[in-house]
């Protein structure tokens, strides 16, 4: 099943993808799409992510550790709301949103954010695979960063953090996940625990399905 636009500009997009993380002979792992976020939710969320730099012992040592920063910009922000939120509303069981934002530096390199979400039960699902990542186009073969948003184009050099402790699931996949490669760089936000302003979700009756194809 192809990628379906949600928005699209000259340099970014939002569009919904299958997700292959979601198996149709497996009901819990369908996700609770469409669903609809109230853009006061979304906008609570995107600003409270933040990021900090990885630093190794010595660097540490030396400096300290690094301060954590907006994962967005504001003009960033207030493209991503409105259309995360229309995108939700239109995905499917089966589909993640994902999101590209990018920024021509020159001919041949341009800075790059991207990443994506999914939504199970009141658990929002964040991945941030580049955060204002400078990409050399490549003079031949794939360019993969507009091609696949949620994945790295690099090593990342950073931590992804949400500035309500309270409100983030820890996450502890088995060795066997890890072993096999199945071990997700997610952030997960239980929406019910956000503490200002309060959760705002309101899900379709499809939402509450365990079946893929939304029967309840």
């Amino acid at each position: 099943m192809p990628a379906r636009v949600v928005y699209e500009d000259p340099v970014n997009f939002v569009r919904l993808e299958p997700d292959p993380y979601v198996l149709p002979e497996w009901p819990p792992s369908a996700h609770s799409h469409p669903a609809h976020l109230g853009e006061d939710l979304l906008e609570r969320i995107l600003t409270g992510l933040q990021v900090q730099e990885r630093r190794i012992v010595i660097q540490k040592k030396l400096l300290g550790l690094a301060p954590r920063e907006p994962a967005f910009r504001d003009e960033e922000l207030k493209l991503l709301v409105p259309k995360l939120a229309e995108a939700l509303a239109q995905a499917k069981w089966n589909e993640r949103v994902t999101f590209y934002l990018s920024r021509p530096e020159t001919s041949i390199k341009r800075e790059i954010t991207s990443g994506g979400l999914y939504l199970q039960g009141s658990l929002l699902h964040f991945v941030l695979a580049n955060r204002q990542i400078m990409y050399g186009i490549p003079a031949y073969g794939m360019i993969y960063d507009k091609r696949y948003p949620m994945r790295p184009t690099g090593p990342k050099g950073f931590n992804l953090y949400f500035d309500d402790g309270a409100a983030v699931v820890e996450q502890r996949p088995s060795w066997f996940d890890i072993l096999i490669g199945l071990e997700k760089d997610e952030l997960i936000i239980d929406l019910n625990r956000v503490q200002e302003p309060p959760a705002l979700v309101r899900a379709t009756p499809a939402t509450a399905a365990l079946h893929p194809d939304g029967r309840p």
